[in-house]
């Protein structure tokens, strides 16, 4: 577990003096973002992803899908793009990006020549070679195994039938079946490995598939079969980003307020929308209507015992509101999320730990006993996710100051100002 420089000062999290009293429309989901660009530029012609979501990540998905001839056009929130010929000879930076990072190398497996991957430090050491794995057993040579690695892509890939464990990321999962539609016999993808984890994420992979005209068949436990074909082109409108809408809507738990969270969808794939659930057993009251969703804190914040297996992104809010409660929390079914950006458990229990918090450090999660906290230095380790954790500990505790704020870039770049107005004008 290791931290990047800070880019800034230390950031002070505002502190809240009353109950936030406030209604916000958030940028759009990066993992929809994503996967519409990697689909828009695997189909049979131009279309537009509507409120793209224009962060770090989303930017360097654009970038890569760039390099390997697909023309993106960013310059307003409706991104077009024209898919091409796919072209070898470039290089893909993945930045800090998982999405940049496995759902990439299969569409560079279909490019005429080789493609270099390279990204940040941090995102050398999270896992991608089960994707590397399976396209080797397809076909692909690959030099390396994680970052830096180059995919030698021959212009077609035969695909069929293949098998990988993602018990260390639903991703390796969804980055096979973006792209097997355009494999020769398309792809029969079987997970064999532990439990896994983020379901609802390759259930978005496959409606957005769907939605493109893509046959996929999900009938069998652990086993998807892609039938090749055309990928459809299709506008698509992206829904507010739910895992971001997370630390705003604690505002309401943190201070006994009332948050609203604009054009919240009535039904969707996002592993995000968990929050609702999550935050009405720690206390709160929460309506979705037609003006989105909104959460009304209470004047405490309840302990709560969950497995968040399918959810794992949401772990550093909760984590902060479980440092917060009035009786114990437990965080389990979580393993996997010390693969992310940093390994979040141990970040999590090191960063609350230094504030006052009583947690004990799991091999799958965190237990979190009543504790007073004070204010500190809280080390986001350049991810994003962290940093929200912090800033809804801030909103609650006087003193707590964030090491690197600008990790929100990575899907958030207002994140700060947004939030500091919030609490100014509660």
């Amino acid at each position: 577990m290791t931290s990047a420089p800070p880019t800034t000062e230390p950031w002070a999290a505002p502190h809240a003096r009353g109950p936030v009293q406030a209604a916000v429309s958030l940028p759009g989901s990066k993992s929809l973002t994503n996967r519409a660009l990697v689909l828009a530029a695997l189909a049979e012609g131009p279309s537009v992803v509507r409120r793209a979501l224009r962060s770090r990540d989303t930017l360097l998905m654009a970038g890569a899908l760039t390099a390997l001839g697909a023309r993106v056009e960013t310059a307003t929130d409706d991104w077009t793009v024209e898919p091409a010929p796919l072209v070898g000879g470039g290089s893909v930076d993945c930045g800090l990006a998982g999405t940049v990072t496995r759902f990439v190398p299969p569409v560079a497996g279909l490019a005429d020549g080789p493609v270099a991957f390279d990204g940040d430090p941090g995102m050398r050491t999270r896992p991608v070679g089960e994707v590397l794995t399976a396209l080797r057993a397809l076909g692909v040579r690959i030099d390396g195994d994680r970052l830096p690695f180059t995919v030698h892509g021959t212009g077609s890939l035969r695909g069929g039938r293949v098998v990988l464990d993602a018990s260390g990321s639903s991703q390796f999962v969804s980055a096979l079946l973006l792209a097997g539609a355009r494999f020769e016999e398309g792809l029969d993808l079987l997970h064999d490995g532990k439990a896994l984890p983020s379901q609802p994420h390759i259930d978005m992979t496959v409606a957005m598939l769907r939605g493109h005209g893509v046959e996929v068949d999900d009938g069998e436990p652990a086993r998807w079969r892609v039938a090749p074909g055309p990928i459809l082109a299709v506008d698509q409108s992206i829904e507010p980003d739910l895992s971001n809408a997370a630390a705003f809507l604690a505002l309401a738990a943190t201070t006994g307020g009332r948050v609203t969270v604009r054009d919240w969808p009535a039904q969707t794939t996002q592993a995000g929308d968990a929050i609702r659930d999550l935050l009405g057993r720690m206390g709160c009251s929460v309506l979705r209507d037609e003006l989105g969703l909104t959460v009304t804190g209470s004047d405490r914040i309840k302990g709560i015992d969950v497995d968040l297996h399918e959810v794992g992104e949401l772990t550093p809010v909760v984590a902060a509101l479980c440092a917060l409660a009035d009786g114990p929390s437990y965080l389990r079914g979580i393993a996997h999320i010390r693969g992310h950006e940093t390994d979040r458990i141990a970040a999590l229990a090191t960063e609350l730990r230094g504030l006052g918090a009583d947690v004990t450090e799991l091999a799958d999660g965190l237990e979190l006993r009543p504790a007073t906290l004070h204010g500190g230095l809280f080390r986001s380790y350049a991810d994003h996710r962290m940093a929200h954790a912090a800033a809804v500990l801030g909103s609650a505790v006087e003193g707590v100051r964030v090491d690197d704020v600008a990790a929100t870039s990575k899907t958030f770049p207002d994140f700060p100002a947004v939030w500091s107005a919030l609490l100014d004008a509660r």
